[in-house]
C-alpha cells in the first residue's frame, strides 16, 4: 500500500483525515444469533484483536459491553431493544432512514476525550445480501470493519477480506494496516494525514 491508500481509507467525504484504534480493551456482546454461531463471532474478535496485539475483556467497568453486535431479520426489532434509544438518538427516524435506504449494515462508533475508540455499536440486517454470507465470513468482516475507525468508503467497493482457498482470511495488506495502526509507540487517535506515513512506515519495516 502507498501513503496515499492509507491516507484514503481514513479520509472522511468532507476531506478530513479521522484515525482512531481501540483505547480499551473490547468486550463484545453478541445478540440474535444461534448458541452455535456464539463461538464462531467470538474467534473472528479473538483472531483480529491478537493480530492487533490489543487485549480482549469479560466486561468493560464503565458500560459493561462496550462493543455490541446485533443481528436482526427486520430493522423495527430495533425499536424492541431495550434502552438502545439512549444510545442512538431519535431511534425511529433512524430505523425509517434505514429501512427507506434499504440498508444492509449500520456501525456507530464512539471516541473518548482523546479520540479513541471507547464502544462501536454494529447492526446487521440478516433478511438480504448478508443472509447468504458464512458465519465465519460475515463475523471476521464486521470485526475488522471496527477494529479501527475506517473512513465510511474504505470499503465500498472492495471487502477486507480474501479468499485463502475457500477461507476467507484478511487482505494482507489490511492485516498489516491493523497490525501497524497498534503500535504502541503511536498514538491511539490523529487527524494529521501525516500519519499515514507513519503507518506506511511500520508497514515497510514489517515486509
Amino acid at each position: 500500500m502507498t501513503p496515499e491508500e492509507i491516507e484514503s481509507l481514513f479520509t472522511r467525504p468532507d476531506g478530513r483525515f479521522v484515525f482512531a484504534r481501540w483505547g480499551r480493551p473490547i468486550a463484545p456482546t453478541v445478540f440474535g444469533v444461534a448458541d452455535e454461531t456464539l463461538p464462531v463471532v467470538k474467534g473472528a474478535f479473538e483472531a483480529v484483536m491478537a493480530l492487533a496485539g490489543h487485549k480482549m475483556a469479560e466486561t468493560d467497568p464503565e458500560l459493561g459491553s462496550n462493543c455490541m453486535m446485533f443481528f436482526l431479520r427486520d430493522w423495527d426489532e430495533l425499536l424492541a431493544v431495550p434502552d438502545l434509544g439512549r444510545l442512538l438518538p431519535d431511534l425511529p427516524a433512524l430505523v425509517g432512514r434505514l429501512k427507506a435506504a434499504g440498508a444492509s449494515q449500520y456501525r456507530v462508533v464512539r471516541v473518548d476525550e482523546e479520540g479513541a475508540i471507547r464502544a462501536a455499536f454494529v447492526f446487521l440486517h440478516m433478511d438480504g445480501p448478508l443472509a447468504s454470507m458464512p458465519a465465519d465470513t460475515l463475523a471476521l468482516s464486521q470485526v475488522a470493519q471496527i477494529a479501527l475507525l475506517w473512513s465510511e468508503t474504505a470499503f465500498r467497493d472492495r471487502s477486507p477480506l480474501a479468499l485463502a482457498g475457500e477461507t476467507a482470511i484478511l487482505r494482507p495488506e489490511i492485516a498489516g494496516l491493523i497490525r501497524a495502526a497498534y503500535d504502541p509507540v503511536l498514538p491511539a487517535a490523529a487527524q494529521d494525514p501525516a500519519h499515514a506515513l507513519r503507518l506506511f512506515a511500520r508497514l515497510e519495516r514489517a515486509t
